[in-house]
């Protein structure tokens, strides 16, 4: 709702930041993050849809000029939602390597950083059946598990809130996301 009502709990939260979604691919940071945005009341801006908007299909962009390529434009996407003194509270979804740039390391620290964690249990049929994503093309499954892995410190460092979206739906998980932030947001203002 528009208001920033929560429908399941009737509560009335305004987050004072940008909220923004980390995790591994495929663990809904778009769906959950695009649920939680209308629900709140906020913009939702993914980094994916902003590159692809101005740069074509990532598919395209690696292959015709590389990983290296990719994430300067996404630390790029990502700069121009965060970097101001005070950017404009929105949900915004990173794809799951955007947290290896240390530039955006950096401007997440204005932020509150929620991780979205799953096995990969819960994205594997996602995963499996998606084409669209470059770094998992050869075998989508120990590639997950690989990276999630690698990624996995980065994403817990940087998390003001870890969420694990396994055996929930978008409404549940947006529910009990509602309740963290407004814990958090209260104890960033005690």
């Amino acid at each position: 709702m528009a208001d920033g009502r929560d429908p399941a709990g009737g509560r009335d939260f305004t987050p004072r930041r940008p909220i923004v979604m980390i995790g591994p691919m495929a663990v809904g940071k778009s769906v959950i993050g695009a649920e939680l945005a209308r629900v709140l009341g906020l913009d939702f801006i993914d980094s994916d849809h902003k590159i692809v908007a101005k740069h074509g299909p990532v598919p395209g962009i690696f292959a015709a000029k590389g990983e290296h390529h990719f994430r300067q434009l996404e630390a790029r996407a990502v700069a121009d939602v965060l970097d101001s003194p005070k950017p404009k509270t929105v949900v915004l979804s990173l794809g799951g390597g955007a947290v290896l740039d240390s530039g955006t390391q950096q401007l997440l620290a204005r932020t509150t950083v929620v991780y979205l964690s799953a096995t990969v249990d819960t994205v594997k049929e996602r995963i499996t059946r998606n084409t669209g994503r470059p770094l998992l093309a050869a075998d989508p499954v120990a590639a997950w598990e690989r990276l999630a892995a690698v990624r996995g410190p980065v994403y817990a460092r940087l998390a003001d809130i870890t969420l694990d979206v396994s055996n929930s739906n978008v409404p549940q998980l947006v529910e009990r996301l509602i309740h963290l932030l407004e814990t958090e947001s209260r104890k960033e203002n005690s």
